[in-house]
């Protein structure tokens, strides 16, 4: 029983010095290697006298239990934001993501389950400092065959790496991925500590903080504008092969429908600072005209008096109202992008069912849009925020298309197929309901557009990012498309020189600009 104690306490050690902390290389042959750090420890550890060897080894023990947890950190948010985890500066990201699991299995389940990780890291770090105590005292019994076949190992080691010997791809028999992790985590703490300088200097710099109200967006005047953002809609969407075929079809029969209302389209590209996820950060990118790629930079931007798009509006005399279907309790960032008015999820009169993640369908979320700001009388015009959030994860059920005059509060969707709280469909089948969710949300707006679009409305309708791992698959870009549509001709001519291309659907050709240059790009061509 002790032997087998030993070589699973082994097996563990092993495990996590060559573990990987990449899904894609993620596979047997990856833990098939010789970690140089389990060779010198060895080392190490039968060099010291007998009495100070208890220590080190528990240190060295907790340090690997440490860096196995930042690896599968890693593993998940690879797998579902496309990037690694930042030590400094994702922890509050876990909040964020236990209220978006509390929305998939409850507020109940998702406590539990971030109790239950936190218990098991723990007990990983203790588990792992064991495990090495009693690997060193095993070591320490069999010294000289434990020395002979570090030995051994050493020699192969140095062999392996100067021939640069792989058993799968991208993965080197000659280990280093321990001391490499702890390393670029130590580069990661350093950087995340600077940033917060990095960040305060670029947003001392803003072209349009001082101009007055009557020298902004004199070219939309008289014009009502809607942002919209359409969560997870990325390039993938209308490039993949498992996506364009069917969303490229809306896309060009939804062009030909709007050209035939008299509307033209111009769209592009942008690249979004995050993926799979953090849509806040995207939409505080757009609207700041700076980079907003952690929580931090969210924070420091929030409480800050930048000018954002929406308070160049609001300067301008527009009426600014943000139509946020996503916020279930209060919002105090809403007084900082410089709305007069915000509608949250509680706000906006829904009495239908939840659709998975979404509140309401996005094609309630415009009518209320219609309902409670344009058809009022005697206003002014209104630029209003609108996220949509029915092509948001896990895409387990959306909505139908229903006749706009009979939406009235929601209970329409009463009993409507896929309506409540299914469970996350299988990898089979989430593709195809991803695919599905952005046909619906852009179906919405091209709808919308239709039935209420005039000459004195105009459209900017864009994706927050590209969706998770899972539906784009690994080394997708970070680009989302962005669309204007616009009746009076005269406000597509003011973008002419952006070389942006006609239509709903940007070409591999459009331009791609860093999202967070759209702010000035917009205030100078309509300023």
């Amino acid at each position: 029983m002790a032997r087998t104690i030993t070589v699973l306490a082994g097996v563990l050690v092993l495990s996590a010095l060559v573990a990987p902390d990449e899904a894609e290389h993620l596979t047997p042959g990856a833990f098939v290697r010789i970690p140089l750090e389990g060779v010198l420890g060895v080392v190490l550890l039968l060099a010291l006298p007998p009495r100070a060897r208890r220590v080190p080894a528990i240190l060295a023990g907790g340090a690997l239990g440490l860096l196995t947890v930042l690896k599968i950190m890693d593993l998940g948010f690879s797998a579902v934001l496309a990037r690694p985890f930042d030590p400094v500066l994702d922890w509050i990201s876990i909040g964020a993501a236990v209220e978006f699991l509390g929305g998939s299995i409850g507020g109940a389940g998702a406590v539990a389950a971030a109790v239950a990780a936190v218990v098991l890291a723990a007990g990983l770090v203790v588990l792992m400092a064991a495990s090495v105590l009693r690997l060193t005292r095993a070591a320490v019994r069999h010294g000289g065959a434990t020395a002979g076949t570090a030995s051994v190992l050493g020699v192969v080691w140095g062999m392996c790496a100067a021939l640069g010997v792989q058993i799968v791809p991208d993965t080197p028999v000659a280990s280093t991925g321990a001391a490499s992790l702890a390393h670029d985590r130590v580069l990661d703490v350093r950087a995340g500590l600077r940033d917060r300088k990095t960040f305060a200097a670029q947003a001392a710099v803003d072209a349009f903080r001082d101009t007055p109200g009557k020298d902004l967006l004199g070219g939309l005047r008289g014009k009502d504008v809607l942002l919209a953002f359409v969560e997870s809609y990325g390039r993938d969407a209308v490039e993949d092969p498992r996506y364009a075929p069917q969303v490229g079809a809306l896309l060009d029969d939804g062009g030909r429908r709007l050209r035939e209302a008299g509307f033209a389209s111009r769209s592009g590209w942008l690249t979004s600072p995050t993926a799979g996820g953090g849509s806040w950060l995207a939409h505080a990118t757009l609207l700041s005209g700076l980079w907003i790629d952690n929580q931090q930079r969210y924070h420091s931007l929030v409480g800050s008096d930048r000018l954002t798009l929406n308070r160049a509006f609001n300067r301008a005399d527009w009426r600014t109202v943000g139509l946020m279907p996503g916020v279930t309790r209060a919002w105090p960032e809403g007084r900082f992008f410089g709305f007069d008015q915000v509608y949250d999820s509680r706000q906006l009169g829904y009495r239908g069912p939840r659709f998975s993640f979404a509140t309401m369908p996005d094609q309630y979320t415009l009518a209320a849009f219609e309902r409670l700001e344009r058809a009022r009388r005697d206003r002014a015009p209104v630029m209003a925020e609108i996220p949509l959030v029915s092509s948001h994860a896990p895409w387990a059920s959306v909505s139908r298309l229903v006749d706009w005059d009979r939406i009235g509060d929601g209970s329409v969707y009463n009993g409507a197929p896929g309506a409540g709280m299914p469970p996350w469909p299988d990898r089979g089948r989430v593709r195809t309901e991803y695919r599905r969710s952005i046909e619906y949300t852009l179906g919405s707006l091209i709808s919308y557009m239709e039935k209420y679009g005039d000459d004195d409305l105009v459209l900017v309708f864009l994706g927050d990012h590209q969706p998770t791992p899972l539906i784009t698959g690994d080394g997708a870009g970070r680009d989302v498309p962005i669309t204007i549509v616009a009746r009076d001709p005269a406000v597509l001519d003011r973008i002419s020189g952006w070389g942006w291309q006609d239509g709903l659907k940007p070409g591999p050709k459009a331009p791609v600009w860093p999202m967070h240059t759209f702010r000035d790009r917009f205030l100078s061509a309509f300023s």
